[in-house]
């Protein structure tokens, strides 16, 4: 099967990647397994540590109670609530296939989860669990793709992979959904991310990537195989690094 261009990552789901196809809420259990099922495959066959951070759009997103004038802090730690949902739906999902998973959360739920503890989830890694981080970064007014940020740095990982989920594949010079004349872009820089306005993650997060050299593989996760093709450094999407240039 190849060997994995990197030793550690943080894969980057959002919560609509688990949605039901047709309504855009809730678990799709297939859908679940078989990325579950990509994520074991990967890390047995190509040796890799994988750490896994989830969203919650799914079930709830923050913006949509602030939306309704719900008090933003409060509809935020719903998200996070529904961002454990979804690690649970997954390590049960992993637990299935034999890998054996931890879900680690940021919000202490001693009941159904560990609390985040780095040296532990590293610990879990060595080990060859895969482990899902849940709950965000416990605060308000963050998004789960800076949480990914974050935790690829405490894990010590090589890159993160954030996979999409809405038929693009990668990163593009306007949305090509709306755009027909939208340009594809191979390889990018954190810096032109944020100059262009591009929407990849959040500006916090690809700041704290840029400053931390973090590299991010912007691929398509609907695609069957393609979380090994992305761990292989098979060129299916766009890398987004310090030195890449458009």
């Amino acid at each position: 099967m190849g060997e994995s261009r990197f030793r550690r990552v943080v894969l980057k789901l959002s919560g609509e990647a688990f949605a039901d196809a047709e309504t855009g809420f809730g678990i799709d259990a297939a859908v679940v397994q078989r990325i579950a099922d990509e994520i074991a495959n990967a890390r047995r066959e190509l040796d890799v540590d994988i750490a896994v951070v989830v969203g919650g759009g799914n079930i709830w997103r923050g913006t949509m109670g602030d939306a309704r004038g719900m008090d933003r802090a409060r509809s935020d730690y719903m998200g996070m609530l529904g961002t454990v949902i979804n690690a649970l739906a997954l390590q049960d999902a992993l637990e299935q296939v034999g890998q054996p998973t931890r879900v680690q959360t940021a919000i202490a739920m001693a009941q159904i989860a560990e609390p985040f503890i780095p040296l532990r989830a590293i610990r879990h890694l060595e080990k060859g669990r895969v482990v899902v981080f849940g709950a965000g970064n416990g605060n308000p007014y963050f998004t789960t793709d800076t949480t990914a940020a974050l935790r690829a740095a405490e894990m010590g990982a090589e890159a993160i992979l954030k996979g999409t989920h809405s038929g693009v594949d990668g990163v593009y010079s306007a949305d090509p959904r709306l755009d027909p004349d939208a340009v594809k872009l191979l390889e990018v820089s954190h810096f032109e991310i944020l100059n262009l306005g591009l929407k990849v993650m959040d500006s916090t997060a690809i700041t704290f990537c840029m400053d931390n050299e973090l590299p991010i593989v912007v691929f398509d996760v609907t695609a069957p195989g393609n979380i090994m093709r992305a761990l292989q450094g098979e060129s299916i999407g766009t890398l987004v690094s310090s030195g890449a240039r458009a």
